[in-house]
């Protein structure tokens, strides 16, 4: 899963939402020094991963494109699947992907304090680029990963990985549908222990 699928399984806290959206960039025990709600989402962040990671209708989708990217695989699917939850945002809230992106936006700014420097680091370039938003179209995936292939310096072509998506779409999307309904389950029952 990508940014929009972790803030969105984060449920309606704010704070926990950002720690899910920066856990990435936290390594080992350093989320120990933030605040509470922040360490309740990279911990979420981190269990939503190795549930994703582990199930074969995941794993399935990554298949198809690992001949292909090897490693990179994962980090492809799981743009991919953000496409899919961007695309069918309608299905899973009743607010506006536009209007649930703005106040995510907004969150991050009013709580800078409590950014990674990592985080600090993206933020401007993802709110002008309206990256969340973005995944909602194919243009907007095939820019996501072509930004993804420069940070890796081109070394897997990334941003060929659109062919994939287009030849593959319904199996894909299908595949989505289903795991992102038990990812759901298994997310807001590890809210509610955490």
């Amino acid at each position: 899963m990508n940014f929009l699928a972790h803030i969105y399984l984060s449920g309606e806290n704010d704070i926990i939402k950002i720690g899910n959206f920066m856990a990435d960039g936290i390594r080992g025990n350093d989320y120990l020094k933030f605040p509470d709600e922040v360490i309740k989402g990279i911990l979420l962040h981190r269990q939503i991963d190795t549930f994703t990671d582990l199930h074969p209708i995941y794993r399935k989708s990554k298949h198809r494109l690992h001949v292909k990217y090897g490693h990179y695989s994962g980090v492809i699917m799981d743009i991919l699947y953000d496409h899919f939850l961007a695309k069918n945002w309608n299905e899973y809230s009743d607010e506006k992907l536009e209007d649930y992106v703005k106040r995510f936006y907004k969150s991050l700014e009013n709580n800078k304090v409590i950014l990674s420097d990592k985080t600090k680091s993206i933020v401007p370039y993802m709110i002008d680029q309206n990256w969340l938003v973005s995944y909602a179209s194919l243009a907007g995936i095939e820019k996501i990963l072509y930004q993804m292939d420069c940070r890796t310096k081109h070394r897997a072509n990334m941003h060929e990985a659109i062919v994939e998506l287009q030849e593959f779409y319904f199996q894909f999307e299908n595949e989505f549908t289903l795991f992102f309904e038990e990812l759901r389950e298994f997310s807001n029952q590890k809210l509610l222990s955490l």
